[in-house]
C-alpha cells in the first residue's frame, strides 16, 4: 500500500468518527498525484465560490475589457450584511476593482463580492466555471440574499473544483501566469484562519479561501512548504456546530501535514 493510500485510509477512518458530511481533496504538488474522498459531491460553497468570481474578474482584465485600477463608488443600495468592512463605512467612497477583489478574498467581504457580481454578471461567472471544467461550481444567488435562498437558489461547489482552481493558480495556468501570481499573492494575504491552520505551526505559509454558513465550514488552500507543497480542500456540512466543522478541518489538515512532513 502506498503512502497516499495509507493517508487516505487514515482520513476516511477519522471521517467515520464525525457526525456530518465531509468531503476531501488532496493533491501533492511535488509528486503530482493525489486522491479525493467524495471529491465530486455537490456541497454548499459558502464563500469558496468567490474563487470563481476572482477568476472571471482576472479574465476580464486579461482580455482588456477592464482594468484593476478602474473604480466603483459605493452607494447605500449596495450595503450587504455578513462578513466584511464595507458595510461599516459611509457610502460615496470609491474603491478600485483590485481593492474590491482583495477585500472579497482576504476578509470575505460580502458587499465587495456583490458589487463584483453585479459588475461581472452572474451568467458570465457561471460561464467561467464551465470554461474551467468545474464539476459542481455554480453561483445561484448573491451573498446574503435570503429571498433567493428561500426560493431554492444557492451557491454550490465540490472539493475537486476548489482543488483544480488552486492547482491552476499554483501552476500559473489560471488565466495566465501574471494573473495566477496575483491571485496567489492575494490568497496568501488571507486574514481568516482557524480551520486548515488550526493545529499547524504558525510558520506554515498557506494561500487559501474559506467560508462558513450555519453548521457548515469549508476551507481549501495551497500549503507552500519549501520542500513539499501540496493542496488540501476540506468541505463540511450538517455538522453539530461550526466549532465541530472547524475542528474536523483542522484535524484532517494535521493528519496530512504530519504525513507530508
Amino acid at each position: 500500500m502506498t503512502a497516499q493510500e495509507l493517508l487516505k485510509k487514515e482520513i476516511e477512518a477519522f471521517i467515520k468518527t464525525q457526525n456530518g458530511s465531509i468531503a476531501v481533496s488532496f493533491y501533492d504538488l511535488k509528486k503530482k498525484s493525489g486522491f479525493s474522498i467524495d471529491g465530486e459531491k455537490k456541497m454548499l460553497s459558502a464563500s469558496t465560490i468567490k474563487l470563481v468570481i476572482m477568476a472571471e474578474l482576472m479574465r476580464r482584465v486579461h482580455v482588456g475589457e477592464t482594468s484593476l485600477e478602474n473604480k466603483i463608488t459605493i452607494t447605500t443600495q449596495m450595503k450587504t450584511g455578513g462578513d466584511g468592512i464595507l458595510k461599516e463605512l459611509d457610502p460615496r467612497h470609491s474603491f478600485t476593482l483590485k481593492e474590491l477583489l482583495t477585500l472579497m478574498i482576504i476578509i470575505s467581504d460580502n458587499e465587495a463580492t456583490n458589487i463584483l457580481i453585479d459588475f461581472l454578471g452572474m451568467e458570465s461567472i457561471n460561464q467561467m466555471a464551465q470554461t474551467m471544467h468545474l464539476k459542481q461550481a455554480h453561483l445561484g444567488r448573491k451573498m446574503m440574499d435570503s429571498k433567493a435562498k428561500e426560493a431554492g437558489y444557492d451557491n454550490t461547489i465540490c472539493a475537486e473544483d476548489i482543488r483544480d482552481i488552486l492547482k491552476s493558480i499554483y501552476e500559473g495556468t489560471c488565466i495566465d501566469k501574471e494573473s495566477s501570481k496575483m491571485m496567489l499573492d492575494i490568497l496568501k494575504q488571507q486574514q481568516q484562519s482557524g480551520r486548515l491552520q488550526l493545529y499547524l505551526p504558525e510558520s506554515v505559509v498557506l494561500a487559501h479561501k474559506c467560508g462558513d454558513l450555519d453548521c457548515l465550514e469549508n476551507d481549501g488552500g495551497i500549503f507552500l512548504l519549501p520542500k513539499h507543497p501540496y493542496i488540501l480542500v476540506v468541505l463540511t456540512n450538517e455538522m453539530p456546530s461550526n466549532k465541530d466543522g472547524r475542528e474536523a478541518i483542522g484535524k484532517i489538515s494535521w493528519i496530512v501535514y504530519q504525513a507530508i512532513c
